[in-house]
């Protein structure tokens, strides 16, 4: 069973936020060994979706996700930092955490359409909740991929 807790930065517990952080470094740069500055100055004014799991008697952050506004970072709202720990990969939670994460964006910014940068690999997965691919696959930090729109 999965614990979510919807949370705009500053309301994000010191504990929660630091858990956020090292699991984006663990996933983010360390497994996917990408050298990216992850601290990019959108947090501070996004949403942030975390989905907590007891996983061998440890509550543990197992999916993330944040929401940025309208014109924060493109003209559309957009999804991104997407991710499911390892620890929790092949149980499901990345899908309920997408489908969580579109409803609540859609009621933070009713109307707007969901823009997100896809690794090329999980276009397939995305187009699954309604995004379309827009643009060419492109290298960004050493990944392909692609933008969607919803």
């Amino acid at each position: 069973m999965t614990e979510w807790q919807w949370s705009a930065f500053a309301d994000l517990p010191a504990a929660a936020l630091y858990e956020v952080l090292q699991t984006r470094q663990d996933v983010f740069i360390l497994e996917q060994a990408c050298l990216y500055p992850d601290l990019d100055g959108l947090d501070q004014d996004a949403h942030h979706l975390l989905g907590w799991r007891v996983i061998d008697g440890k509550r543990v952050l197992a999916a993330y996700l944040r929401v940025l506004a309208p014109g924060a970072k493109y003209v559309e709202m957009s999804l991104g930092r997407v991710l499911t720990a390892p620890l929790a990969r092949g149980t499901g939670i990345g899908r309920e955490l997408l489908a969580q994460g579109i409803a609540l964006a859609e009621r933070q910014h009713p109307g707007h359409r969901i823009r997100i940068g896809a690794q090329r690999y999980l276009e397939k997965f995305y187009a699954q909740y309604g995004f379309v691919t827009f643009s060419e696959p492109y290298d960004e930090d050493g990944i392909i991929h692609v933008d969607m729109l919803r």
